[in-house]
This record gives C-alpha cells, structure tokens and sequence, in this order.
C-alpha cells in the first residue's frame, strides 16, 4: 500500500467504506459489490484498496483471530508479522527476565507490540518505513503503553531500554531475502545490539545454523506443523541450561525438545521396520532428530532423509505415523500395474529424497479406480523405493 492509498483509506470515506464491506464468498460477489460501491460514488482505487483490506484481513485470522477484523495490513507485513500465540512467548520471556520497557525495533505492522502490550509491558515500537509505521499506529491506537516512532531503527539510542526484539525485514519488493548481510537491519546490526540488551531475534526458520552466535539460544517453532520461525535469545532472555530446542505449538498444547550443546547427532541408520514416521519440521530443522530418535528407538531410513523407522506403533506430537503395507522399487510402470490392481483412484504422493513432481506422476499413472491411497516415494539405503503405507490412528 502506497502513502497516497494509506491516507485515503484513513479518510472519513475511507473508514465508511471498510464499515459497509461485509464477507466475500464467490467472485460474482466482488464484481457485485464494486458495482454497487461505485454508484455509490466510492472512488475506484478507494475501493480496490479496501478490497485488498478485505482480503488480507481474511488471510491475517490465522494469525490474528478476532484481532484481524479490526487492523490494517500490508502484504509483505502481514507475511512476515508474528502470530500471536508465538508472540505471547517472546513476551513471556521478557516477563520472566523481570524486563518492562522493550524496544521493538522494526516493528512491522505491529504484531509483536501488539501482544506485548496486551500483557502490559511497555514498548517503544520504531518502524523504518513511513506507511508500514503509520499502519502499526492504527493497529496499536487502542494501547496507553505503546509508542510509535517512524525512525531508522540503526539511529535510536538503545540506552533507556531494558530489552529489545528484533525482526529483520527479510522481503524487498516482495522477493525473499537470504542473504543476512542483506537484512534491514542487517545481522551485523542486530548481534550488535544483542550485546547490549537481554535481546530476543525472530528470524526465518531456514536461516543458517552456522550463523547462529554461540552465546545464543536458538528455538525452532512449529504451529500445528508449520515451521514459522528461528527465535534466537540472548542475555537474561536466554536460559541457562538450553542452546538449541525445537518447539511444537498444537491444538492438544506446547511441546518442547532441548539441548545443552550446539552439535547434534544424525539418527542412526537401521533396516526399514513396519513403521514410517515422518518429524515435525521444527525437530528436523533444529538438528534435534537424532537425539529425538534415540528416545524412542527409531532409527533413519538413508543418510540425510529425515523419515524415520521403527518395528512397533508409536504416538507422539512430533511425529505422522504410518505403517508399511507395501515396499518396492520405484519404477513407474510397475507402480501403475500394482496400484491399477488394487482398485487405486486418489492417491496421495508424498516424497523426500526423489526428483519425482507428484502432481505430474499422478498424471502419468492415470488410476481409474475406487479406493483412496497414500505412497511414499523415497530413498532407503541410498535406493529409490515405493511405500505404500496407511496412516495410523
């Protein structure tokens, strides 16, 4: 959203027409409701940025829940913005760390101010770009413990603050950004800082293990399987006894692996049993998999495939579990024969380890039957290989 489409939309016109926008169900509503809007007098890009309001206000639930209905979004902020559930952990260390006045440097749109305010800390946001700073004023309007500044976060003093978050922006134009030199703030900025202040880091949960700072906690976290960040905890933020961890947030509660030292372990490598199972991406990524594995006496399929075997049946939050009804060589006319045989018409393609694009095997397989399938195309002892397997229960 441009300055221009921002101001326009804070208008009294503006807010009158995000009143009346109601749900969109169906394209023939959108062209329906432009319709009536510009009888209305409704200026046309007026109405296609509120429109996008709409949409984005849609996609920001999952994040946001009843909160969403209520702010104002830009796409990249949105993308990047945390959810509050993990956001009310970062606040929490804080809080435990007897910390009340933070600096959310580059603070977005607002997410993390948000919950941070909402359990009373008190917090100093600063936001580089003017219209992303404006949006997160509206956002937080309602909070008496909040400030907002538009500033270059690099030029603020940090000396009246007790702690700091950072999340560098880590999008330009909408191109996602790899490199951390390349960060705004850049990480040389950001470990700067950390040395200054009991500091918390979001960062993206691919970023590099062998840029993480020694002296730092890293905590992989994983929503309902979605691997969504790298919190990274220094100082009085960080605990003592803990170096990495893989964090999983479910519908069932938070569940949590550690580890005391920055080196892990692979998972042993062993014989296909009965059972494939298949990590949560936060255990996977925080190179906490071997250490998980040995806990349960799973061992791994084939060097650096993070699918996991075991000769008995095991429930755990951190794994899908499915048992091995079939095993054989992958080879496409022989899949086809065997999945034609067994009456196969939907079949779920999972794959790791396998220059295979599912979507196009499917096609080339053309089942016309019945029954409803899943396999599993991967490497076993370094061979391709074809599971056919069912979920356990």
């Amino acid at each position: 959203m441009d300055r221009q489409a921002f101001i326009k939309l804070l208008s009294p016109e503006g807010a009158k027409l995000l009143g009346e926008l109601g749900p969109l169900h169906s394209r023939a509503d959108v062209l329906k409701l432009v319709s009536d809007l510009r009888k209305k007098g409704y200026d046309p890009e007026l109405i296609a940025t509120a429109l996008t309001q709409l949409k984005l206000r849609r996609l920001a639930q999952s994040k946001f829940g009843e909160f969403a209905e209520q702010m104002l979004f830009s796409q990249d902020g949105l993308e990047q913005a945390s959810r509050l559930q993990v956001a009310a952990l970062h606040v929490g260390r804080f809080r435990q760390a007897g910390i009340n006045h933070v600096a959310d440097l580059g603070c977005g749109i607002g997410a993390e101010s948000l919950a941070m305010a909402s359990l009373e800390l008190t917090v100093s946001a600063f936001e580089k770009d003017e219209v992303t700073a404006a949006i997160a004023t509206y956002n937080l309007a309602s909070f008496s413990n909040v400030t907002v500044e538009h500033a270059d976060v690099t030029a603020v003093d940090l000396a009246s603050f007790e702690g700091l978050f950072l999340d560098p922006a880590r999008r330009d134009n909408r191109n996602r950004i790899f490199r951390p030199e390349d960060f705004s703030p850049s990480f040389d900025f950001v470990l700067a800082a950390a040395k200054l202040k009991p500091t918390i880091v979001k960062l993206g949960p691919g970023h590099p293990h062998n840029q993480i700072p020694a002296d730092a906690e890293a905590v992989w976290v994983s929503v309902d399987g979605d691997l969504v960040e790298l919190g990274l905890y220094f100082g009085k933020v960080k605990r003592p006894d803990v170096l990495r961890a893989a964090m999983l947030i479910s519908k069932n509660g938070t569940h949590e692996i550690v580890a005391n030292q920055t080196t892990t372990e692979h998972a042993e490598l062993g014989a296909l049993g009965d059972y494939l199972y298949e990590p949560d991406n936060a255990l996977i990524r925080s190179h906490l998999i071997g250490q998980f594995a040995e806990t349960l006496n799973l061992n791994a399929i084939s060097p650096e495939i993070a699918y996991l075997t075991g000769k008995e049946p095991i429930s755990s939050p951190w794994l899908k579990g499915y048992q091995i009804i079939e095993d054989m060589p992958f080879d496409r006319k022989k899949l086809s024969a065997f999945l034609n045989k067994r009456d196969v018409g939907a079949l779920q393609i999972k794959k790791r380890g396998a220059d295979v694009i599912p979507e196009q095997l499917r096609n080339e397989l053309n089942l016309k039957g019945s029954q409803p399938a899943i396999i599993v195309i991967t490497r076993v002892n370094n061979k391709h290989r074809v599971l056919l397997v069912e979920p356990l229960r």
